[in-house]
């Protein structure tokens, strides 16, 4: 079995639970069984309709808190009605407004805030109990009551005091106890004393033995009570950014990435690394065996893979650029709608398409508000943009940092040309100068203007002198390395 840790997972999700999904289809491919283990608390959401959101199944999920019940991963199904004949009373009203609801009871500031999955179904995800003004209970549901939250008012406020996991039959699996930001998980024959005790606990529980793999795509907070808790299982980290800070970086010294500087001082501990481009894998060999002394095993394994090539099946809609990641600062998405507005001076025809969602998206809309560009640089939201690559003529990025970047594969999957910044790792990986787009220098000295500038000019440069047939093409011939059959092979010589 392949267990693979990661932390969270959200509507908007990163580029690493994007590369798990990936990695999860190769892993049916070959053959190997696989789990997917997050360790976050998820309250505003189930965990099943975020994981099946992006390609997951529900067998290959394992969510911490509910690993020591009998509750299995899956979409919510607990009703309205199910609700209702929980009630203590027949006699209450009822309100609905979209996604909440509003069941009123007897008494003074009495009521359940009912919250439904959508704004059209009536099955429940959560519940909060109201009494006498204050919040004493939340329920949160499957096709059960799953756990339930206590609270008490404290400071004019409600304290969270209890969480209590359930099994199928309603009987109490576990505890945890809060106490001003310090927890304790008591279950029947033993107590842990914090949340990282909790997931070493479900580590030994999985019974790991040689034939198992070990892959953790997140080690902040967890790393260290996995390699305790192991055994003979093989361990590998995956490798999803950066891993070094090259500004602080010398000949004596390195200053590692603080999201992996623990699993590369574990490296006896490690049995691999593995990383998405081969730039990266040679830097960090080279780099262990300057400041460590040692050199690791690294794979390259891409972190995602094209199952085909995508060719347009009408013609390209002439001067269009897309772009797609999550409304991020550090995507740096304003570059590129000024370098658009400005580049439209030059070229008219220009229109851009923005795909994907995050906290930056209201600045956004209103900088496009602001540059008048609303007819011709549209937010598009997220959206499966496997069948819309192949539609466009270029794919601009103004990330200064990516360790793969899986919508740069997935654009050169589509034939298109990439502008970017000449930075580690996936813009190199991706583009190849002057032959299916143009890589931008920089370096820490470069201002934002003159960001902005490079890319509007490369812009400009493509759209009037670029053989766009050409580019297209070189892109198809690089993204070869790319298909699923390839990438494949690659884990299945690691994982069998």
């Amino acid at each position: 079995m392949v267990y693979n840790f990661n932390l969270g997972i959200g509507w908007a999700s990163s580029g690493v639970e994007y590369a798990q999904s990936y990695r999860a289809v190769m892993f049916r491919n070959i053959g190997a069984r696989a789990k997917f283990i997050f360790t976050d608390m998820i309250l505003t959401e189930n965990i099943e309709h975020l994981t099946k959101n992006i390609g997951f199944l529900d067998e290959e999920i394992i969510w911490l808190y509910t690993f020591f019940t009998d509750y299995k991963i899956a979409p919510v199904s607990y009703t309205l009605h199910d609700l209702k004949r929980t009630l203590p009373t027949d006699k209450y009203t009822f309100s609905r407004n979209g996604k909440t609801g509003r069941i009123i009871l007897p008494g003074e500031n009495n009521y359940y805030a009912v919250y439904f999955t959508d704004e059209r179904s009536e099955r429940v995800h959560r519940v909060e109990i109201v009494s006498g003004g204050c919040l004493i209970r939340k329920d949160f549901f499957t096709y059960g009551r799953v756990f339930s939250e206590y609270y008490a008012p404290l400071d004019h406020n409600a304290h969270l005091y209890l969480r209590r996991y359930f099994n199928e039959d309603g009987t109490v699996a576990y505890e945890e106890i809060s106490d001003d930001g310090k927890v304790m998980y008591q279950f029947p024959d033993q107590i842990f004393c914090s949340k990282e005790e909790l997931v070493g606990y479900m580590v030994s529980r999985l019974n790991l033995t040689k034939d198992d793999v070990v892959l953790i795509d997140r080690t902040t907070g967890i790393g260290q009570v996995i390699l305790r808790n192991v055994g003979d299982a093989r361990v590998g980290i995956i490798i999803h950014a950066d891993h070094f800070s090259e500004g602080s970086t010398d000949d004596v010294n390195i200053l590692w990435n603080n999201y992996y500087e623990y699993s590369f001082a574990m490296h006896k501990h490690v049995d691999f690394y593995v990383t998405a481009t081969d730039e990266q894998n040679k830097l960090l060999r080279e780099q262990f065996q300057k400041y460590i002394g040692t050199e690791p095993t690294v794979y390259t394994i891409p972190v995602g893979s094209l199952d085909e090539l995508k060719y347009p099946t009408v013609n390209r809609k002439p001067y269009s650029i897309m772009t797609a990641s999550r409304l991020a600062t550090e995507k740096h998405i304003d570059w590129i709608i000024e370098a658009v507005a400005e580049a439209r001076k030059i070229i008219p025809q220009l229109s851009l398409d923005i795909y994907g969602k995050g906290g930056e998206e209201k600045k956004l809309q209103e900088l496009i508000k602001k540059l008048r560009a609303e007819k011709y640089i549209v937010l598009r939201g997220q959206q499966n943009l496997k069948e819309l690559y192949q539609d466009y003529e270029l794919y601009l990025s103004g990330s200064m940092s990516e360790g793969f970047g899986l919508s740069l594969m997935e654009a050169i999957g589509g034939g298109l040309p990439i502008i970017g910044f000449d930075v580690r790792y996936g813009n190199p990986t991706f583009i190849d100068e002057g032959k299916n787009g143009y890589l931008i220098q920089v370096d820490g000295h470069t201002t934002k203007k003159e960001k902005v500038e490079a890319l509007t000019n490369r812009l400009v440069r493509l759209f009037t002198e670029a053989d766009l047939n050409r580019f297209h093409e070189h892109s198809y011939e690089k993204a070869k390395k790319f298909l699923t059959k390839e990438v494949e092979q690659r884990w299945k010589s690691i994982v069998g």
